[in-house]
């Protein structure tokens, strides 16, 4: 039978932390969430998210590992799930990346040596130049194309080792390419819809010829409160949607549900990028009982409904 649940969430503000906070709140759980606002992206989408939060949201950095240590002892915190990181594959400054993926990450296994469950984030990003698809949590994960990517390796290797020093038990989530409503502006989908609106060129790079498995975010939820009450030792998960999409048939899926042709300006490859994502999900199917339910056609036309309606909102919210 299922028990209520006291849970530290780093990241809370954020895209997917704010929509995992809102099943955890609206099933009972106890949630204190925790986020420092960073101006990676606008920070009043991140302010808008808050104010429709029913929890606590702490102005803080994970770094500070007496905040975290503090947070858990006040609200005797049973579980810790860690959301909050330096996001995007492409930010030239690299000492974000350290501060917060390998120094914050450091602080949060700290806060939780003294044997709290930690869930956390890591990303299909781990998987880099791997040639296998789809992507299993089996396969080597030893050349990531980006330095987003070698942070969350390094977490990954950071958290077995504090499990099997410390005994605590952790769960690493890889997630593949999260979208819908409230979604990040620097991602592909949040960022053509708006291009395509403003009427100007959308960057496709490497000709289109690229492939996501692009995963919505309520099934990532479903897949991240599944680990949480699976109470795993150890485990590694793949959360995608299992169905690689076509670049250029995304654009035409956000044409349609927009209702206006997008220019396409036709680019190379970028560095730090791969042809193809696509998630083996066999392990997280039979341990957690996953299994994605919104396909790319809906989950687009859910995002476009909700982001035609997104700048009013947000003019409100940030005042």
């Amino acid at each position: 039978m299922y028990s209520t649940k006291r849970i530290l969430l780093t990241g809370a503000a954020g895209f997917i932390g704010f929509h995992l906070a809102k099943r955890l709140v609206n099933r009972g759980d106890f949630v204190i969430g925790l986020d420092n606002f960073n101006s990676y992206y606008d920070p009043a989408l991140k302010r808008a998210r808050e104010k429709m939060l029913d929890i606590e949201v702490v102005h803080g950095d994970i770094c500070n590992t007496a905040l975290l240590k503090e947070l858990i002892v006040k609200h005797q915190i049973a579980h810790v799930v860690h959301l909050a990181a330096q996001a995007g594959v492409r930010n030239p400054n690299v000492q974000e990346y350290v501060a917060s993926n390998l120094q914050g990450f450091v602080s949060v296994l700290e806060a939780c040596r003294s044997g709290i469950p930690l869930i956390f984030a890591s990303s299909s990003s781990v998987y880099g130049l791997n040639k296998k698809i789809p992507f299993s949590v089996d396969d080597k994960t030893d050349q990531p194309t980006n330095f987003y990517g070698a942070t969350k390796k390094s977490n990954e290797l950071m958290a077995h080792s504090y499990h099997h020093l410390y005994g605590i038990p952790v769960t690493a989530l890889r997630y593949f390419t999260v979208y819908g409503p409230w979604g990040r502006p620097d991602m592909a989908i949040y960022r053509f819809a708006k291009l395509i609106s403003e009427g100007k060129p959308i960057p496709v790079f490497n000709r289109g010829k690229m492939r996501r498995d692009f995963t919505y975010i309520d099934d990532i939820v479903d897949g991240t409160v599944a680990a949480i009450d699976l109470g795993a030792e150890y485990g590694i998960f793949n959360l995608g949607n299992h169905r690689p999409v076509d670049l250029l048939y995304l654009i035409e899926l956000l044409e349609k549900a927009l209702g206006k042709k997008a220019i396409k300006e036709l680019l190379p490859m970028q560095p730090g990028e791969v042809l193809e994502t696509y998630a083996d999900i066999e392990k997280s199917t039979k341990v957690l009982g996953f299994k994605p339910k919104i396909n790319i056609e809906d989950g687009i036309v859910r995002f476009v409904e909700w982001f035609k309606g997104s700048e009013q909102m947000l003019l409100a919210n940030s005042r």
